[in-house]
Parts: structure tokens; C-alpha cells; sequence
């Protein structure tokens, strides 16, 4: 099996490049070549997922692992024909491997049945216990890396409607760039070994931000 980039490939259509961007864009519904077109193109479509999304799960909802496969292909669905569906190929960055392809639909029912049910709806009473929900979840999530792209999007959008339930703003993560993404992704590799402390805290200053945004105190 050849590998590209951090992906492996195979005769699998998430495996595949668009034609003509090489090797930049993966192939896609609308023939995108250009990843600054894709980028902006995710975004909106991702706006949009949200604002549905909203509307679609009431306080005392439990997620579930066919809710996350839904929220990915609510947003991607007009991208990508595999939306939706947990990937075929093995995915890394760097030398850091996550869940091996095989074991994914397995990892999604633990998922499932452990964090998302412990945790979701996320309406517990103190802050401390809402961070360590979202710290738990996301982590867990990000690690799984269910899909062939868009996996920690998809675990955000999801921390935004947990943090709803909450009675949270929108969670705002704008500001996880530079040196605070570097602390993201220590925080989520620090998950492998159920350290969840860093996540902790990364969703302590992102729950700070959006509230100072909002003007709540």
C-alpha cells in the first residue's frame, strides 16, 4: 500500500485526490481543485450545519454514535460521497497514529456507550464538571478520528451543542492557533493515556473566551 502525505491510499474514493490539485484537495463531489477554495467552501458549509444542528437536539438529548456520523455528513454530505461514514484507510500526522481504521466502528460503540453516555446530556450543575464532559468527549473523540477528514471540526461542533445543553454561548475556538494549538494537540495526545487534565484546560480558557465574548462575567 503506497502512502501520500499522512493518509494511506488504496483503490478507496476517500483515498483519492481530486484530479489536478495535486495531491492538496481530496476528490470531491463539486470537482474543487484549489484547497483555499475548499477551506473557504468547508467553512460556510460548516456554518451552516451548525445553525441546523441547533434546532435539532433539545436539552436532555444523549448523543449517540449515529449522531456524530450524522453531524459529519449534515456538514460534508454536498462534498464528499463518503460523509457520514466511518473511513476505510489508516490516518496519522506526523508520527502520531490514531485509531487503526479496523477498529473504529468498535471504538465509536465504547464511545457511545462510555463518555457520550456518561456525559451527554451535559447538563451537570458546576463548571468543573461541564469542562471535564467536554475535556472527556472531545478527547476521545479526536483519538477515534472516525473520519477520513474533518474529525476534530466535527468534535467541536459537537462541544457546542454539549455546551448548550450546559446553558453555555457557543463555544468560540478561534483563538486555538499558534502556541495554543500546540497545547491542543499535546492536550489530545496526553488523552492516550487518560490524561485529560490538559484538555481540561484548553476548554477552561475556550469557555473563558466565549463568555468575556459574550459579556457574560
Amino acid at each position: 500500500m503506497k502512502k501520500v502525505g499522512h493518509y494511506d491510499t488504496s483503490e478507496l474514493i476517500e483515498a483519492q485526490f481530486q484530479p489536478g490539485s495535486r495531491g492538496c484537495v481530496l476528490r470531491n463531489k463539486l470537482g474543487i481543485k484549489s484547497k483555499r477554495e475548499m477551506d473557504k467552501f468547508e467553512k460556510q458549509e460548516q456554518f451552516s450545519a451548525i445553525e441546523e444542528l441547533i434546532g435539532n437536539y433539545e436539552g436532555n438529548h444523549s448523543f449517540t454514535a449515529d449522531d456524530i456520523c450524522m453531524i459529519h455528513k449534515l456538514w460534508l454530505g454536498k462534498i464528499y460521497e463518503w460523509a457520514g461514514r466511518y473511513r476505510q484507510v489508516n490516518v496519522s500526522k506526523g508520527d502520531f497514529l490514531f485509531a487503526a481504521a479496523a477498529q473504529v466502528p468498535k471504538l465509536m460503540t465504547e464511545l457511545e456507550r462510555g463518555p457520550l453516555r456518561k456525559y451527554t446530556p451535559c447538563r451537570f450543575e458546576y463548571l468543573e464538571k461541564i469542562i471535564e464532559a467536554l475535556a472527556v468527549v472531545h478527547t476521545e473523540l479526536v483519538l477515534i478520528h472516525p473520519f477520513r477528514e474533518g474529525n476534530g471540526r466535527v468534535a467541536r461542533m459537537l462541544s457546542i451543542l454539549m455546551g448548550l445543553q450546559a446553558g453555555l454561548p457557543p463555544l468560540d475556538f478561534r483563538n486555538i492557533v499558534g502556541r495554543k494549538k500546540k497545547e491542543y494537540i499535546l492536550a489530545v495526545h496526553a488523552g492516550m493515556s487518560g490524561n485529560y487534565g490538559p484538555m481540561e484546560k484548553v476548554f477552561r480558557s475556550v469557555i473563558g473566551r466565549t463568555l468575556r465574548i459574550r459579556g457574560h462575567r
